[in-house]
């Protein structure tokens, strides 16, 4: 297989998991709702920016090692269900969202750090990511790919999942979908946090490979 349908074939499979909704959607929908479009934005950033540690250590062989051992594995899928538990239990208990102007300043706004550590978690955190790209990489990336390519294959990879959550911030913070998460209040709150008690339910219930 040649290079391009090489990186054509991964990005086709990684396309298909990004449009997905799960953790890393729920993350981006609680931080635009919350705190609008810039935390929202900040939090597709971050959840990018965790692919690329996501592939750092699937090409160095670390991530092989953490898909099949018991121990680290457990160690990551226990962290990853705890903060995304906490996050939903911090959505169940806040109040209704009072959405700033969109792309605009908001002085009551957390710090976008914020907001790009929790989508970077987010990320980072979820064992089944981890799974997602050991076996991408070794089913569709020959190991005689250059490492440099294959770090080139996660930059783009990262590109486009900030680039797809980008625009859902930007869409989650639009007036018509502004005014719907006003008028729906604290449903939107609780909505959310049930989500992502679930997902990091799911995710301690996950066998460990």
């Amino acid at each position: 297989m040649s290079h391009t349908a090489e990186f054509l074939s991964l990005m086709a499979v990684f396309l298909v998991a990004a449009v997905t909704p799960g953790a890393d959607f729920a993350c981006v929908l609680r931080e635009s709702v919350a705190h609008g479009r810039r935390a929202g934005i900040a939090a597709a950033i971050g959840v990018g920016s965790a692919i690329l540690v996501h592939v750092a250590y699937t090409v160095l062989g670390i991530g092989l090692v953490v898909a099949h051992s018991v121990v680290a594995f457990t160690i990551v899928k226990w962290a990853g269900a705890a903060y995304l538990v906490w996050l939903g239990l911090k959505s169940l208990r806040a109040p209704p969202p009072v959405l700033p102007d969109p792309g605009g300043p908001d002085s009551a706004s957390p710090p976008l750090r914020r907001s790009l550590a929790i989508g970077a978690l987010t990320n980072l955190l979820n064992p089944k990511a981890t799974l997602f790209f050991v076996s991408l990489f070794s089913t569709i990336v020959s190991p005689t790919t250059p490492i440099v390519m294959q770090f080139g294959y996660g930059l783009a990879m990262a590109a486009v999942l900030a680039g797809w959550f980008t625009v859902v911030a930007v869409f989650l913070t639009t007036p018509p979908a502004r005014a719907a998460f006003v008028r729906a209040g604290r449903w939107i709150n609780r909505a959310t946090g049930l989500v992502l008690i679930g997902l990091g339910v799911r995710i301690a219930l996950h066998r460990s490979p």
